[in-house]
């Protein structure tokens, strides 16, 4: 973590000397200057990003300076040159090389009127030293080749270098340099307001552009060896980061939410919608909630993530946010006709290629009993577990991931009010005591609840962030894919559990599509040969509060992770947390910048020779069918 040191009563020459002796020790400095402005270094680097401007007029460029590893804000030229001069060359000793980045802002976007039948481009100015030419040509083909959603800009390379005040900056240091002026873009034309997404998107676009300079200017003087230009960004939170951290996570952890829109009394509903003919929709219960959604929500909204000081973070939040916000809207609509709707934005509609394919399943796999009741076939009372040896042999499996990891504490609950299965829940495992399950279903189940899910949640909480504990936002397809993968690499995708994926997808698209629950349940008994008891609790899950369509990120989120690996994807990253696939180069961006830890403990299904080769498998091309392990039984 970098604090910021107050300002310091020394005159000029022992701050000056003070930085110099930090930057020759190679520390992290964050020191706020005397007449004003900022000096950050998380780490020695052979670059930095300076911006000038006086009383902050300039704001995204500031922004753009302060997203980087290493930077200078200063509201006077005459300051930026006292402090460079006194650490760039320690800098250049140290690494051979030593290259400044000036960014500003150009006075006016010259292109733009507040009645222009289309957008134009914006100006983009670069100036570089002789030696600096390579830098310039990187940034200038990263400028040029982003994916402009409003907006192209239009780069052009000046002779002169650009002054700040009566001065120009890289002329009077005489270093290497880069310098950089933009169109203010993201302002409204004739009007103090802005565009909030275009900023958004300018910061991230050129931070990214600088980033590739540097490490244009690192290879051309052999300075070291980088695997991606992102591996020079920041690895080391600020403040701001650990408080909104604190604070999103303070918000995730004052509701259940799938506690609250599960419900309470599934077992009695049964009994009454089997005694009235299965034609009337089951009265479902519900656990009252313990918040004012209203009053969470102004909570939420009211945290700033005006000082993250690093985009990639910034948009981590601000998803998280937008996520937290549906949920929310959710548990306010539940049992109303909104709900559905909410649930539809959150998990996204069934796609016809899904349903397709849960329908080949289905179809291939219609005579199939669906777990969780008593092995028809066979009739072996011995090999049906209840929810005590589940228990037992959870217990088991915790106390092996303890022994890898002190810190992996779960908390285990016999709970009355769930349907018949498991339910993770923060640190806590949640077991129905209406529970009945094969005994060879134990341990792949387990593999699901506690190698993937409490695995995730305990390594993310290593990671330094709440938020890769709690999850970034729209995690849950990629993790219940991993997780439903997890039985698979365990033994124990039967045709009955990759039946039961495929049924939630097919009547979540009967529920999405207006389908009564008595109408979507007869598809499960009629068309698909789902037994009574399992057809009610696979349609409760799809009704539940209203309408959740939760259940078809199973079946998708196993599709995204086959098509993952047979591409050569790795496993790994999604072991440090509870990430979506969207999120997948986000992570590893931060694993390059330091940010992320090696994941604190393994599953354990991968430690079996076993587990290996069915995940080799996978790799060479794979189909949920291809997983069936019925010889395994």
């Amino acid at each position: 973590m970098t604090k910021t040191q107050p300002v310091s009563q020394q005159d000029e020459e022992d701050w000056l000397d003070d930085l110099s002796a930090c930057v020759r020790e190679g520390k992290s400095i964050r020191r706020e200057l005397p007449d004003g402005g900022r000096l950050h270094i998380d780490r020695p680097l052979p670059f930095l990003c300076v911006h000038i401007a006086k009383d902050g007029a300039e704001p995204t460029a500031r922004d753009i300076a302060q997203a980087n590893a290493s930077y200078l804000v200063a509201p006077q030229v005459d300051t930026a040159i006292a402090v460079i001069n006194a650490i760039a060359s320690i800098l250049e000793e140290r690494f051979g090389a030593f290259m400044l980045f000036d960014i500003g802002e150009l006075s006016q976007d010259r292109f733009l009127t507040a009645d222009a039948p289309f957008l134009p481009p914006f100006d983009v100015s670069i100036w570089s030293s002789a030696d600096a030419i390579a830098a310039a040509d990187a940034f200038s083909t990263a400028v040029r080749d982003s994916e402009a959603r409003f907006r192209t800009p239009r780069v052009e390379k000046t002779d002169a270098a650009p002054s700040s005040g009566d001065k120009q900056l890289a002329r009077e240091l005489g270093c290497s340099a880069l310098a950089v002026r933009f169109a203010p873009v993201y302002r409204q034309p004739g009007s103090d307001e802005i565009y909030p997404e275009l900023r958004d998107q300018l910061v991230a676009m050129l931070v990214d552009a600088g980033l590739q300079a540097f490490s244009s200017f690192i290879e051309m003087h052999q300075i070291f060896r980088l695997t991606t230009h992102r591996a020079l960004g920041r690895k080391a939170f600020v403040d701001a980061v650990s408080k909104v951290d604190r604070s999103i996570d303070d918000i995730a952890s004052t509701f259940d939410f799938l506690l609250a829109v599960t419900p309470i009394n599934a077992e009695a509903a049964f009994e009454a919608f089997r005694s009235g003919a299965a034609k009337e929709h089951p009265i479902f219960l519900y656990r009252p909630l313990a918040l004012q959604v209203e009053a969470v929500k102004r909570k939420l909204f009211s945290i700033s993530f005006d000082h993250l000081e690093d985009p990639v973070l910034y948009q981590l939040y601000r998803e998280k946010q937008q996520e937290l916000d549906l949920q929310l809207s959710l548990l306010s609509s539940r049992q109303g006709s909104k709900f559905v709707e909410f649930s539809r934005a959150l998990y996204g509609p069934v796609e016809p290629a899904l349903l397709r394919e849960a329908k080949t399943i289905l179809g291939t796999l219609v005579d199939s009993e669906p777990g969780g009741d008593k092995d028809k076939d066979t009739g072996a009372e011995d090999r049906i577990a209840d929810c005590f040896l589940v228990e037992h042999r959870a217990r088991a499996m915790i106390a092996a991931y303890h022994r890898q990891l002190e810190d992996f504490e779960v908390s285990i609950e016999l709970r009355d009010d769930l349907p018949s299965g498991l339910l993770v829940s923060g640190h806590r495992l949640l077991i129905a005591r209406s529970t009945l399950m094969d005994v060879h279903r134990i341990e792949p189940l387990l593999s699901h609840e506690i190698g993937v899910h409490l695995l995730t949640y305990f390594n993310g909480s290593a990671q330094g962030l709440r938020l890769f504990r709690s999850g970034l936002a729209g995690y849950e397809g990629m993790q219940e894919g991993i997780a439903v993968f997890a039985e698979y690499l365990a033994g124990g995708m039967t045709p009955e559990r990759l039946k039961l994926i495929a049924g939630r997808v097919v009547g979540c698209a009967s529920m999405l599509d207006g389908a009564t629950f008595a109408e979507t349940y007869a598809t499960m008994v009629d068309d698909y040969d789902f037994s009574e008891p399992a057809a009610f609790n696979l349609v409760l899950r799809l009704y539940r509060g209203g309408g959740l369509a939760k259940d078809a990120i199973y079946l998708r989120g196993l599709l995204a992770l086959l098509d993952h690996l047979e591409k050569g994807g790795a496993l790994e990253p999604f072991w440090m947390g509870k990430i979506s696939a969207s999120h997948f180069s986000v992570m590893q961006e931060l694993a390059d910048r330091g940010l992320l830890r090696r994941p604190a403990v393994q599953p354990m299904f991968l430690d079996t020779a076993e587990g290996r080769q069915r995940l080799e498998r996978a790799r060479s091309g794979m189909r949920p069918l291809d997983m069936i392990q019925r010889q395994e039984f």
